[in-house]
């Protein structure tokens, strides 16, 4: 079982930013900047291109009203996405808050955020979620 797996289930704490049936959000614990968000599907597949079409699309569509609750929350130019998937064996997307090109460089250094910065963050974001129909 994957540690997203885990914090799908509720078995590892997050910051979640968004839920369904299928999929979840939550913030990324070493973002980008902030409002950098994970989301994935509740069923654990390794690869985003395992995944069934129907099931990749309304991956993708869930990602969008995540990505849409972000710029809500986080006024930006345009919300990234990235899909890398190597350092955990669990489909997942990288929503990014961006000002620039720059911000979606995984090699930059992580911001450093407390808890309760990421907690009003992630609260942030899954209220601007709630709106979303």
């Amino acid at each position: 079982m994957s540690i997203f797996t885990k914090i799908a289930e509720g078995e590892i704490p997050s910051y979640k930013c968004a839920e369904n049936d299928e999929f979840y959000a939550f913030l990324d614990i070493n973002p980008l900047v902030k409002g950098h968000t994970l989301v994935i599907p509740r069923r654990e597949v390794d690869y985003i291109f395992d995944m069934e079409d129907d099931e990749l699309a309304r991956f993708e569509v869930f990602a969008k009203k995540v990505a849409i609750a972000i710029k809500s929350a986080f006024p930006c130019v345009k919300v990234g996405q990235a899909v890398l998937g190597l350092e955990v064996p669990h489909a997942h997307i990288h929503l990014v808050p961006m000002q620039s090109e720059k911000d979606m460089n995984f090699a930059n250094p992580k911001i450093g955020l407390s808890s309760e910065e990421m907690q009003a963050i992630a609260d942030r974001i899954y209220q601007e979620f709630l709106k979303i129909k």
